[in-house]
């Protein structure tokens, strides 16, 4: 089985990012995750961000960008951009309502997409999707999780958020195995039907059924902990979810 490596998403630790970003990477750093996804540069250049990353010992796992970044207009700047980082995950975090709607609006949402897919892998990069619990709402008759990975090619990334999937009443397993070889980043997100502020471990998540999924049908790159409500302070939560999946063996 492949050797995963895992990143932390940043937006888990915004705020310790807003006072001390390049303090917050050293911690990240030192709790030993192999590398972080962007939720934001504070005002770093991609160079400089890149040059704090390779000081430390990280990767960049991938970044979560607007939907506005990946259009025809600007993709061609996003990706000067993240070449610069040395990023290839361009993850479009969430919609406007008018892309999310209806099921027409998913399908147009699905075509801008799939142009924006060629355009970055002819640049050795890929775009990406990442759900909340929207997506697992029945709209039209259909999941819009599956009205939009049905219309777009596989080389749009499939970043499933598992605690959001379950929020939103799917299970993660079955769309793991629905969509092979399109999971290249996961986040690992903890849900719990008691607890609100579990951390990944702690709560409902069959962990060792969607490692092995990712790991034998995702074609999964990295795992990336996502934390967002916190019993403790938050570097702290990130902390503990790592070393809760180094207790799972990963």
């Amino acid at each position: 089985m492949p050797d995963i490596p895992i990143a932390v998403q940043l937006y888990s630790v915004r705020d310790d990012c807003a006072k001390d970003f390049p303090g917050t990477l050293k911690a990240v750093a030192d709790m030993g995750y192999a590398g972080v996804e962007f939720a934001g540069y504070y005002g770093y250049s991609a160079e400089e961000l890149r040059t704090m990353l390779s000081e430390l010992g990280l990767k960049c796992a991938g970044t979560h960008t607007g939907l506005d970044t990946i259009t025809a207009q600007e993709i061609g700047t996003t990706i000067e951009f993240n070449k610069a980082l040395g990023n290839r995950f361009l993850i479009v975090p969430g919609l406007p309502a008018e892309r999310t709607s209806s099921r027409d609006a998913w399908l147009e949402t699905a075509r801008m997409f799939s142009q924006s897919a060629e355009l970055a892998v002819a640049e050795g990069m890929r775009v990406g999707y990442h759900n909340h619990h929207i997506e697992f709402q029945a709209l039209d008759g259909e999941w819009p999780w599956d009205t939009f990975f049905s219309n777009t090619p596989k080389e749009v990334v499939m970043q499933l958020d598992t605690g959001n999937a379950l929020v939103g009443g799917a299970d993660p397993a079955p769309i793991l195995k629905r969509y092979p070889g399109r999971a290249l980043t996961v986040h690992l997100k903890e849900h719990s039907a008691t607890n609100d502020k579990a951390l990944v471990g702690e709560g409902d998540v069959n962990w060792p059924l969607i490692f092995d999924l990712c790991e034998n049908i995702g074609s999964t790159e990295w795992y990336i902990v996502e934390q967002e409500s916190y019993p403790c302070a938050p570097l702290e939560a990130v902390a503990k979810c790592l070393e809760n999946l180094r207790k799972m063996g990963k």
